[in-house]
């Protein structure tokens, strides 16, 4: 399986074009940025030499076996070549059969990273709700920074149905980095009183992720947090972003946020000042 770089294919294309039209809109960047869309059409619809004749919009509809193509996706990761969108799209139409073969990339623990974490989002188009259990377990093993199960909790909210339940299920058993990801993932589905208290708790006990938490309990929408955020907004201790996202999540629960505190010498309050 040939991986062609398709990106580089087309920034050719875009290249001699601009070349030869550029005195036709005075050199004008913005002007011919708006010709980019059906630039590209046309480059898409184009019998290509590099394709032995092939148009690029067709290249990969020839192919109809979902396995292969997740192979060849994973070719694509294993060499360095940017992934065609055109052969991710090609995946997600096989439907049923895509998912059965994208499901071996999440299971394969050799997989490139880069390639499950395309996976996970092919698998997220198809509204599969196949690998429900396997990013919770992600989730349960996760590491402090851990993109594959930061991934999956994105996916798992799209999922909705048993996800609450299944994550509320796996919480007291799961360490302080596995909570945090399931307090975010079950942040999404509000109406629960034990996702609140459990958030809740956590932002009255871990002031050093204060802000964090805030954000989950402005996301829930439960306006008994109001005081707890309030009281914590008026600390003299906190620092400006924590007190920003206090304030957000505050107003985000209906609440009107105390009066502005004067932050100067705030090392995060300087440098966002210094920007603007």
């Amino acid at each position: 399986m040939e991986c062609i770089n398709f990106d580089e294919q087309f920034e050719q294309y875009e290249s001699e074009w601009i070349h030869e039209h550029a005195a036709e809109y005075g050199n004008s960047v913005e002007r011919m940025e708006e010709e980019m869309p059906a630039l590209y059409e046309e480059w898409l619809h184009q019998p290509a030499d590099w394709l032995d004749g092939v148009a690029p919009c067709m290249y990969f509809e020839r192919y109809d076996d979902a396995f292969m193509l997740c192979e060849w996706m994973e070719e694509y990761f294993q060499q360095n070549v940017p992934v065609p969108d055109l052969l991710l799209d090609r995946i997600t139409e096989l439907g049923e059969d895509a998912e059965r073969a994208l499901m071996r990339i999440l299971r394969d623990e050799t997989a490139p990273e880069e390639a499950v974490l395309t996976t996970i989002s092919l698998l997220t188009e198809l509204e599969s709700r196949g690998p429900m259990n396997l990013y919770l377990q992600w989730i349960l093993q996760r590491e402090k920074n851990d993109d594959r199960a930061d991934k999956a909790a994105e996916a798992l909210v799209s999922m909705g149905g048993e996800v609450p339940a299944k994550a509320l299920e796996l919480y007291d058993g799961a360490s302080d980095d596995a909570q945090e990801t399931l307090l975010d993932v079950l942040c999404n589905f509000p109406g629960n009183g034990k996702t609140y208290e459990l958030v809740m708790e956590r932002f009255q006990r871990e002031k050093e992720h204060i802000a964090f938490f805030a954000s989950l309990l402005g996301k829930l929408g439960d306006e008994r947090a109001i005081p707890a955020l309030t009281r914590a907004m008026q600390e003299s201790g906190i620092n400006y972003l924590d007190y920003i996202e206090l304030r957000n999540a505050i107003e985000a629960l209906g609440g009107d946020a105390p009066a502005e505190r004067d932050f100067s010498g705030d090392p995060y309050y300087e440098s966002l000042s210094r920007m603007q």
